[in-house]
C-alpha cells in the first residue's frame, strides 16, 4: 500500500531517498539497505504518521517520544523523509548501521530497536 505524505511522496519515493543517504551519505552498503527497508517496513509501514497504541511511538523510524525528530524539522509529524534523516542518524549513532539494528529487533520480543 502506497501512503501519500507531504509533497508528492509515496512509500517507494521514501524508500528511495533513504537509500540515496544510506549508501551516498553514511556509506553503508545494499546490505544495510535491505536490512533498513526489512526494519521499517516491521515498524511502521514507511507510514510517517505511524503510530504504536500501546508505547506512543511514531513515525517511520517510530521515535520514542516523537518529538526527538525535531532536530531535523519542526515538520517531523508529518514529513517522512525528516523523519528518516532523523531515524538514520539514531541508528548510526545507537548500532552503526541498518543491519545491526536489524539484528537487535529480530533478537527481541516484542520486537524494538
Amino acid at each position: 500500500m502506497e501512503h501519500r505524505i507531504t509533497g508528492n511522496s509515496t512509500t517507494q519515493g521514501l524508500k528511495n531517498f533513504a537509500r540515496n543517504l544510506c549508501i551516498n551519505q553514511y556509506n553503508w552498503t545494499e546490505e544495510d539497505v535491505e536490512s533498513l527497508i526489512k526494519l521499517w517496513d516491521k515498524e511502521s509501514g514507511w507510514n510517517p504518521t505511524a503510530e504504536n497504541p500501546d508505547s506512543g511511538a511514531y513515525g517511520i523510524p517510530q521515535s520514542l517520544p516523537a518529538n526527538k525528530m525535531a532536530t531535523e524539522g519542526s515538520d517531523y509529524l508529518t514529513n517522512g523523509e525528516t523523519q528518516i534523516k532523523w531515524g538514520l542518524k539514531y541508528i548510526k549513532e545507537r548500532y552503526g548501521s541498518p543491519t545491526n539494528a536489524w539484528e537487535t529487533w529480530q533478537s527481541r520480543s516484542p520486537h524494538w530497536y
